[in-house]
């Protein structure tokens, strides 16, 4: 037994060995095509890329789940994400469930739309985990008793067939931003409870707000949405390597807003930690305006983002409400729902704070661009003050009367121009003295 421990050890290192070659390798023929200057750079820095990034792929296919996910532990955060990005089908799920939960919501977070291809997720409950169940069409749900059927952008045959079989009708997911603030959450006259919810999609580009539609049916949650989001994946994984983490729809529904508070607060963390090194320019003596407009860009699109987690959470504490005061949930339930109200009171102050610091950064950026600006001026007011003397002399010297003497002395125009000069020295030589032109 001890042998074959060592034995599998021994392959572990072998393999974590050839994957940092391949990476290593990748990075240095990467590094020295981008310092490149050829014709058709980009092409050829694509194409070489490619066949580093395949080479890795085909090696990365022929390990286990068991050996990926010790590789990715072990691995530095920009390796694992590259990793990350090559390991093909079914395997990450497996993968996730092996990792730590750290690591398991980093990748979660930066995989946003791989799933979106898959219209219809149904979990039921087994041994006190959530279980998925392959639906690739109306036979499949014959046997199902699912406490939970997730659609990812389905299309309208879809919601009909689903419908049907469960006997209730479903939205269309591209049509849930139309809805009136009042028609978000209510209770139909056969007991369904339907709620219209805002999810944060955190991306690296951009960050936006996802309507996702709930309904609560025969204690069956379904769930429909027009993209794939980092929250519920996260909560399926949980679901399914934790026993006991649920046990009926609402309690999905439930952790979700959880989930979703946990993942806004992830959010106002990189919020938080941009407008840290924002501040750091920003407090810089040598703010250029170039400078300055792209502070103002970063300042603007955390703003953006704050804002986005301000609407979420709100979002999420009305329907949690909504649900207690529905007198929807048992005992144990309404007290996890007040934990996530308690945590989201937490995030409204974070919020707040920091809208203030974005409007303080905003203010201080601002103020050094009027004070570029009012250098400018200044040196403007300086050159239009020294220069007032040249221009009373010259205005003198062109007057044309014969009783100036000067008409006739010979030196009399170099005179005037060395008198000229003079005049716009000393008031440079008075403004520097006294500081004025700092």
């Amino acid at each position: 037994m001890q042998k074959k421990s060592s034995g599998s050890s021994k392959n572990l290192l072998l393999h974590l060995s050839e994957v940092q070659k391949l990476m290593s390798r990748h990075r240095i023929v990467a590094g020295m095509v981008h310092k490149q200057d050829m014709p058709k750079h980009d092409l050829v820095e694509t194409l070489v890329q490619k066949q580093n990034l395949m080479e890795l792929r085909n090696f990365l296919a022929r390990l286990g789940v068991g050996e990926l996910s010790a590789i990715i532990q072990v691995v530095p955060e920009d390796d694992r994400l590259l990793i990350w990005d090559q390991i093909q089908g079914e395997r990450g799920d497996d993968i996730l469930e092996l990792v730590s939960d750290d690591i398991r919501e980093a990748l979660v977070s930066v995989q946003h739309s791989q799933e979106s291809k898959v219209m219809l997720n149904a979990f039921e409950l087994h041994n006190g985990r959530l279980r998925q169940v392959q639906i690739n069409d109306k036979a499949d749900l014959a046997n199902l008793k699912p406490i939970w059927v997730d659609m990812v952008a389905p299309t309208a045959e879809v919601r009909g067939w689903v419908g049907e079989f469960f006997g209730l009708q479903l939205p269309n997911p591209a049509e849930l931003t139309d809805l009136e603030a009042s028609a978000r959450f209510y209770v139909e006259d056969n007991g369904e409870i339907h709620l219209i919810s805002d999810f944060l999609l955190d991306l690296e580009d951009e960050s936006r707000n996802v309507a996702v539609a709930f309904i609560l049916h025969r204690d069956i949650l379904f769930s429909v949405r027009q993209e794939e989001l980092p929250v519920f994946r996260l909560q399926r994984l949980r679901a399914r390597t934790q026993p006991g983490y649920v046990s009926d729809g609402k309690d999905v529904l439930l952790d979700l807003y959880s989930a979703d508070a946990e993942y806004s607060a992830d959010a106002l963390e990189d919020v938080y930690a941009a407008l840290g090194g924002v501040g750091k320019q920003v407090l810089n003596s040598n703010m250029s305006d170039t400078n300055a407009a792209k502070v103002l860009a970063e300042i603007a699109r955390e703003e953006d983002l704050n804002g986005r987690i301000r609407r979420n959470v709100l979002d999420t504490r009305r329907a949690v409400s909504f649900l207690m005061r529905g007198k929807f949930l048992n005992a144990t339930q309404l007290e996890d729902a007040r934990q996530i109200l308690l945590d989201i009171d937490s995030l409204d102050g974070h919020t707040s704070f920091l809208f203030d610091k974005i409007n303080f950064l905003m203010d201080a950026t601002v103020g050094f661009i009027n004070i570029n600006q009012n250098k400018i001026v200044k040196l403007f007011s300086v050159a239009s003050v020294a220069l007032l003397p040249p221009t009373l002399i010259a205005s003198i010297y062109g007057m044309n009367f014969k009783s100036i003497p000067e008409l006739d002395w010979k030196y009399g125009y170099v005179y005037s121009i060395l008198l000229m000069m003079v005049s716009i020295a000393i008031p440079f030589w008075i403004f520097h003295k006294k500081g004025w032109l700092k």
